[in-house]
């Protein structure tokens, strides 16, 4: 499985079509599950899986372990997959169940033999271990008794295993080693305050904004920028998650997505501006991808 991810990664392939193709061929996504993950278009996934068959036919790739040199380059896109295989088991894009633990083991077993390769064995790797020990620790408290999503705040902790907790934390101690902070880094650090937090209103969220922000700086992108003004808005009040969002222009890609209108919902309805809050939540509830997710907005977002 390993092998062929490598090859599916192979740099003659365009970066953005790698991903796509190998979560196509191995990972077995529908090409509504790729446009859901990478915020496009099936049109698009459609267009990038072509273009990686076309190139791959024209490169003929040895089917057998890559170089040690070429295993060292294709390591970030397969870093890449792994983290969104085990996000589609976090929460998946299927109407029928809500979280997918089989994608997200698959995924940390995977990540495991990566990290005991020498070529796998760097801080990146590390990094992403703790990130899913930490979240799979927290899946058993993630579901109610018919399925439903739980939101954080209504998590029973005590449900939390403690033991992958333990485990997720040794990955984040060996990911200190040298030099390197990736996005994995920061996003284990925001995963491992959650989980060390007594309780929802006791977590350290200005700890988690300063993480946020760093991910901001290692990977721009506007959909931190929105999780840090979530975080803010816990820490310091709506009013200024809301000020980090007034002059932030989504893509096309957030806009059109129900994360960023469920965010304005909650925190204009924190706010106290009922009116914009509920356009806002009509607009979330309307692009949610699947029932188990519109039920915990409804919830979230009081509807």
């Amino acid at each position: 499985m390993l092998r062929m991810l490598f090859v599916c990664c192979h740099d003659a392939i365009p970066p953005e079509s790698r991903l796509v193709f190998a979560l196509k061929i191995l990972c077995g996504f529908g090409t509504a599950e790729i446009a859901l993950r990478l915020f496009t278009t099936e049109a698009n996934v459609h267009k990038r899986l072509a273009r990686a068959r076309d190139r791959l036919r024209a490169i003929a790739p040895d089917l057998e372990t890559p170089s040690l040199t070429d295993l060292q380059a294709r390591l970030p896109s397969v870093h890449a997959v792994l983290y969104l295989l085990f996000n589609e088991g976090y929460l998946t894009s299927q109407d029928d169940e809500a979280i997918r633990r089989d994608l997200c083991e698959e995924a940390i077993r995977l990540a495991t033999v990566v990290a005991e390769h020498p070529v796998g064995a760097v801080p990146e790797t590390f990094a992403l271990l703790a990130l899913m020990h930490l979240h799979a620790a927290r899946l058993g408290a993630r579901l109610d008794g018919a399925g439903g999503l739980l939101l954080l705040e209504e998590q029973d902790r005590s449900r939390w295993d403690r033991e992958r907790m333990h485990v997720g934390m040794g990955w984040l101690e060996r990911a200190a080693s040298g030099e390197v902070f990736s996005r994995y880094h920061a996003e284990a650090g925001i995963a491992a305050e959650h989980c060390l937090a007594p309780s929802f209103a006791d977590t350290r969220w200005e700890k988690i904004a300063d993480l946020y922000e760093m991910l901001e700086r290692i990977a721009p992108s506007p959909l931190h920028t929105m999780n840090r003004a979530v975080a803010v808005a816990e820490w310091r009040g709506p009013d200024e998650g809301l000020a980090l969002l007034q002059d932030l222009d989504p893509p096309t890609w957030l806009a059109g997505s129900y994360l960023w209108e469920a965010a304005l919902s909650d925190l204009h309805r924190r706010a106290g501006h009922a009116e914009t809050a509920d356009r806002h939540g009509e607009r979330a509830l309307a692009l949610a991808p699947t029932e188990a997710i519109r039920t915990s907005l409804r919830r979230r977002l009081g509807r």
